[in-house]
């Protein structure tokens, strides 16, 4: 099994509330980990129509069969039971009792926010990062986009392209079924195309509307089924004016590069080197290993893009109160002056102690002129540094 980084958030958690809630993708591998780290937990999993309809049926007696710690699996087909477990946990608040896991982020939060708030821990675990596959020191950045981090692939070596496509079929007739009501599976699974063909552009909901042939709700709509089930995230605009109107739009990213690989026709490494879309698959690369290392730290995300309306533009911005720190990705292996003009810019507008950092497909990292130019290899490491470092 490989180690996750959240691990160390999870065994903390279980020491100090009386209930830890984990959501994630599906297949992220939660009810692997929560076994694993879980072990003297009994486990009971709502997927399973017999445990469902006694949890439904008899929240009472189906919670009076644990005396000891439970994690119940896919806790959001079940919603109905937070509202007993809060009674449970406010007679008696010890930390540890409750364990609960859901794929579907929309539904458990709901039930968390209602019933549970305030007593449960929420966690979130992502597909693996790149520092968690620490062996992957023999392959190209590429090769890493295009396998994504679906723990499956990687622990069986599945071929990406196979599994992926199982996948996203699984998740249309299953998850989204359950999820929303959507009629056309097959117009919605174009709209999902359309997101991937949109990666790291400023999300323009009329024209998404338009390509795809329904209504600008109806696109408001998919775009949170897609977040709730952990497929894509939006990365907001960064606030700081420096006297300069922004742009308000978020940008569209996708939480798996290899998934989004898949979306966009890129079955190997060699296909995505000479694809027109290179260098935005490098950035949503960057970026979601920036989202996965700030939630399995255990913390909300403070990722950012800046954007004025002349165009002047910083990939992301690692927000901090103090000192935001400015960061432009590229995904060529060989240096480039253009390439710190975002930088420049930034740094004209902020001062010289905001010099920020350039990511890059090459694998050398050194500072110049202020700025840690760093290799895609050390960007995990860079990224951790910058406060996203899981607390033991």
């Amino acid at each position: 099994m490989i180690d996750r980084e959240i691990a160390k958030s999870l065994r903390r958690a279980v020491t100090q509330y009386p209930v830890l809630t984990l959501t994630g993708p599906r297949q992220s591998g939660k009810t692997t980990l929560l076994r694993h780290l879980f072990p003297e937990y009994s486990y009971v999993s709502l997927e399973r129509p017999d445990e469902r309809a006694f949890a439904l049926d008899d929240p009472v007696g189906f919670l009076d069969r644990f005396s000891g710690p439970v994690i119940f699996d896919e806790a959001q087909q079940t919603p109905e039971l937070f509202s007993y477990i809060q009674v449970r946990v406010d007679e008696d608040p010890a930390p540890g009792r409750f364990v609960l896991s859901g794929s579907q982020n929309f539904l458990l939060l709901s039930g968390v926010s209602q019933s549970l708030a305030g007593r449960a821990r929420l966690a979130h675990l992502m597909p693996l990062s790149l520092r968690e596959l620490n062996d992957n020191a023999s392959y190209s950045w590429t090769e890493c986009a295009v396998q994504g981090g679906y723990p499956r692939i990687h622990d069986r070596g599945l071929d990406p392209g196979e599994w992926l496509a199982q996948y996203f079929q699984t998740y249309l007739q299953r998850d989204v079924r359950q999820i929303t009501q959507i009629g056309d599976l097959e117009q919605f699974s174009r709209f999902v195309m359309l997101c991937a063909g949109r990666v790291g552009q400023l999300l323009n909901h009329a024209s998404l509307a338009n390509d795809c042939g329904v209504a600008q709700d109806t696109v408001r709509r998919w775009l949170s089924v897609l977040e709730a089930s952990f497929v894509v995230f939006r990365l907001l605009p960064h606030h700081r004016r420096f006297n300069r109107r922004l742009t308000r739009s978020p940008k569209l990213y996708f939480v798996d590069s290899g998934l989004l690989c898949w979306l966009l026709g890129i079955g190997s490494a060699s296909q995505l080197n000479t694809h027109a879309m290179r260098g935005l698959v490098f950035e949503n690369l960057m970026i979601s290993e920036a989202l996965k290392a700030a939630y399995h730290a255990g913390q909300v995300p403070r990722l950012h893009f800046w954007r004025d309306h002349r165009g002047n533009e910083v990939d992301l911005i690692v927000d901090d109160a103090a000192t935001p720190h400015p960061v432009e990705m590229k995904s060529a292996a060989t240096m480039n002056s253009e390439f710190f003009k975002g930088l420049r810019f930034w740094q004209s507008l902020a001062g010289e102690g905001q010099a920020g950092t350039l990511v890059y497909g090459g694998d050398e990292s050194y500072v110049r002129d202020g700025i840690a130019v760093t290799g895609w290899r050390d960007w995990p490491a860079r990224i951790a540094s910058m406060g996203f470092e899981a607390l033991g």
